[in-house]
């Protein structure tokens, strides 16, 4: 945006209506405009103020006759008006000038106004593009100059298809894919296509919304969900922001990461078994607090809802049960009576540089909350998280580089039923993926993915019409069972706003048995501006 440009924009943000439209057409027809508009206005104020000044002539030599008049004529009731005057505490000489000015006042302020508008508003462009000032940052609706910062919203629509093929059936590839966003049908999938709405909502709050659209590989229903709406604070003191809405849970790397943020096309399996095919997310409040050490280290304290589709490990609901019972146990309606009927999070982050190329972040994050088998069944999920990222201080547009992420993850799920029969277990799930990416040449990168999980405790069979259980194998389980996987990743970047990746996936289950191999094409566009994502 050139300066000029600038003076312009802020000229409109001073003097909306007609003239923003001309601004937004024609800048310096525009400007033109302006100034020929202001040397009019102050003409007329200067006849104005001329013609008051005649008026005041004027009225003033009808005064002296008319007091000449009537000391000639009336001495007394003359001596007698100024003694009445002075008791009134004025004068006829002081009530005229009153009225006089009474009379300029109004037209004078009314002038001052009129002749302030554009003016104003092209010194305040002048100013901004005359003071130092920083780098412009722009976005779809806002910018920044000198001063000023002007921001309405940032809209943007970023859309994932994939399409592949597999040694796999449908069915099974269904279960070996378990993410809600993973290709998971030989030919194509339209992943997620996200609708993303960010900007500042006043002085105190910024707000998100993020509404995702996708096509079921299976049955082809196009599916609407609201992912996230929130708002989180600006101006609190202390290195403290509030954030409250719907929004992902801060557990991690993977977990708060939207799908085309991911620079893999499918989630870790780990991450599917312990927050579900859809990541884990609701309703809620979080804290956080940026510490006062000589490094970065941020403290997040969340609580949300337990139940829904998107609580998977807590209380969840009986559709998803229905789909992936947790240990093959039967639902339990648990209804939400207090606070320890809800979830918490605690996360602590550090982030150093270790040296001029090389930085780093280390993470630890804990969630408890209810489980719905029943009315003392509880959940904890512990786990770590570290990032470990190189690229020269002569780069290429961000090129190269070398990115390391890790994340290990555990579950205790302590089952203890309300249901005769059905016995009360502790089940385990553990996991961890590794993964890195080498940005090679510019626009192209390469990298590799490796995977596994694992748990203890064995699941069980219900038949709520027989009320029989029986004990099984929890590598009868899809979603328990032991499993390898082993993804490497080549990705292109035609720019900022597409990307294209093929993945190959190797995967052993315990499960199945046998060797599985799958490979993924996927394309990504992106219009508008998508906010900034996290390190």
């Amino acid at each position: 945006m050139t300066r000029l440009a600038i003076c312009v924009w802020l000229a409109l943000a001073a003097w909306p209506g007609a003239m923003g439209a001309a601004l937004a057409q024609d800048p310096a027809a525009a400007i033109e405009e302006l100034k020929k508009e202001m040397r009019e206005l102050r003409r007329e104020v200067s006849a104005k103020n001329k013609k008051i000044e005649e008026l005041e002539r004027r009225l003033d030599a009808v005064q002296k006759a008319a007091s000449a008049t009537a000391a000639a004529k009336e001495p007394v009731k003359a001596e007698t008006a100024k003694v009445e005057a002075k008791k009134e505490g004025t004068s006829p000489q002081a009530a005229l000038d009153e009225a006089v000015k009474a009379l300029q006042k109004p037209k004078e302020e009314k002038a001052k106004v009129e002749t302030a508008k554009p003016q104003e508003a092209l010194d305040r462009a002048v100013q901004a593009v005359q003071a130092p000032q920083e780098p412009a940052k722009t976005s779809l609706l806002s910018y920044k100059a000198g001063g000023a910062t002007l921001r309405l919203i940032d809209v943007s629509l970023d859309a994932l298809i994939a399409g592949g093929t597999s040694t796999l059936r449908d069915k099974q590839l269904q279960l070996v894919q378990g993410g809600g966003h993973d290709p998971r049908k030989r030919g194509f999938t339209v992943q997620n296509v996200e609708l993303s709405l960010t900007g500042a909502v006043d002085p105190y709050f910024n707000g998100e919304t993020h509404i995702i659209f996708f096509i079921d590989p299976i049955s082809g229903e196009t599916v609407v969900e609201l992912e996230e709406a929130f708002l989180t604070t600006q101006k609190l003191p202390w290195g403290l922001q509030i954030k409250g809405g719907q929004f992902f849970t801060e557990f991690g790397r993977i977990n708060p990461q939207h799908p085309h943020s991911w620079h893999w096309l499918d989630q870790p399996v780990i991450n599917t078994r312990l927050f579900g095919p859809d990541g884990m997310r609701g309703p809620g409040a979080r804290v956080s607090w940026l510490t006062p050490l000589p490094w970065y280290s941020q403290v997040y304290l969340s609580m949300q809802n337990a139940n829904g589709e998107t609580m998977s490990s807590f209380l969840a609901n009986e559709e998803f049960f229905e789909e992936r019972p947790i240990g093959g146990y039967p639902f339990f309606n648990r209804p939400v009576k207090m606070l320890k009927d809800l979830t918490y999070l605690a996360r602590l982050e550090n982030s150093w540089n270790l040296t001029e190329s090389v930085s780093s972040k280390l993470g630890f994050s804990g969630i408890y909350g209810p489980n719905a088998t029943g009315l003392h069944g509880d959940t904890w999920i512990y786990g770590a998280d570290l990032v470990v990222k190189w690229r020269p201080a002569k780069n290429y547009q961000g090129w190269p580089f070398l990115l390391w992420e890790s994340e290990i993850m555990k579950r205790d799920y302590h089952a203890k039923p309300d249901i005769a029969g059905v016995p009360a277990n502790t089940l385990r799930d553990w996991g961890f993926y590794t993964q890195l990416l080498w940005g090679f040449y510019p626009r192209w990168a390469v990298g590799v993915r490796g995977e596994y999980a694992s748990g203890a405790g064995s699941n069980v069979s219900f038949d709520p019409a027989t009320g029989i259980t029986e004990i099984v194998s929890r590598n009868t389980d899809a979603f328990r069972d032991n499993r390898t996987r082993i993804s490497p990743l080549l990705v292109w970047h035609p720019s900022e706003f597409s990307r294209l990746r093929v993945q190959y996936n190797y995967d052993w289950t315990a499960r199945l048995q046998k060797d599985a191999h799958t490979v993924w094409f996927g394309a990504e566009f992106l219009y508008g501006a998508h906010p900034a994502h996290k390190y």
